[in-house]
């Protein structure tokens, strides 16, 4: 493949100036605007033919707009003469919609996942999707990375040998599980019912945690909802102090509100989506390293599996 040329649209430029200064290479220049009516206009300045093209976009809120300025710089690119096109999605919006729950419903995530092969991607890197499945709505090559090692090896500076990890539902036990492997900890799990939509009833927690500090894993914060009332019920069961972590900080909503008045210390997050203030109880963490050690290795045709583990 010819050089590394990154591109990026609005969503999180913040995270592709890092990578980019990982890599040591300057962002493409290009303007990603809209015309009057809402279009989105997106013009490239500088050439990328032959080249290996990293489009890094996060398709946050406003996910459609984002995912539109995805697919638009795709087919610039492709139009453009690139080499290779790969996409970088660090947080993959639709990602929940991934499965029929019920009659006439929608699988979204396979449907942008069509819509990114049929712009001209060649290549996708993703960053914990919220169902590993997702890689298979793909026909092209799909590398999957995980930012638990990243957010585990942080929470090293926080916490003792006496901790204990918990999942806060049953679909989040291996997740977990990977997390207190890296510190060998045990884990335990919180079994609720969730009645509906962003709506969740803890019924129970499945493990020792009396008298320990307790870290919540998640792969998502959307409106903390889940994440609080969990925290709260641990305490109930004699846990000192609650910590959270997710890698994708959608914090909608009443999330923040909810995250400073619960009984969670601190929680820590990833900069796959941008964190547009500075709140006291939450700390970022940056993915920058692992995406653009991802990005050389895949320029350079070596192996991208050893950032798997």
């Amino acid at each position: 493949m010819g050089g590394i040329r990154v591109l990026s649209g609005n969503a999180n430029r913040e995270l592709v100036t890092r990578i980019c200064e990982e890599l040591g290479v300057e962002m493409v220049i290009s303007e990603v605007n809209r015309f009057s009516d809402g279009e989105i206009s997106v013009s490239i300045k500088e050439t990328v033919r032959g080249a290996d093209v990293f489009i890094i976009q996060p398709t946050c809120a406003p996910v459609n707009d984002n995912l539109m300025e995805t697919l638009i710089l795709i087919d610039a690119c492709k139009r453009a003469s690139a080499g290779r096109i790969n996409a970088v999605i660090p947080y993959y919006g639709y990602a929940r919609q991934d499965r029929k729950a019920k009659a006439r419903e929608p699988i979204t995530a396979k449907l942008v996942a069509d819509l990114i092969q049929v712009a001209g991607a060649d290549r996708v890197v993703a960053m914990d999707l919220h169902a590993a499945q997702i890689q298979g709505y793909f026909d092209i090559p799909v590398d999957h990375l995980s930012a638990i090692t990243i957010l585990a090896n942080y929470c090293k500076g926080f916490i003792d040998k006496n901790s204990v990890i918990v999942s806060p539902d049953l679909g989040g036990v291996t997740r977990a599980r990977t997390f207190a492997n890296i510190l060998d900890l045990p884990i335990a799990i919180i079994e609720k019912r969730r009645p509906k939509a962003n709506v969740s009833e803890v019924m129970n927690v499945i493990g020792d945690i009396d008298g320990k500090d307790v870290v919540l894993v998640d792969d998502i914060i959307d409106t903390a909802g889940t994440i609080v009332k969990a925290a709260s019920v641990l305490k109930d069961y004699g846990a000192k102090k609650v910590y959270g972590c997710a890698t994708h900080g959608v914090l909608s909503g009443s999330a923040i509100d909810g995250i400073m008045n619960s009984e969670i210390e601190k929680f820590i997050i990833t900069d796959t989506i941008p964190l547009n203030e500075k709140i006291d109880k939450i700390e970022v963490v940056s993915v920058a390293p692992l995406l653009a050690e991802s990005i050389r290795r895949i320029n350079e045709d070596e192996s991208v599996s050893i950032l798997f583990d």
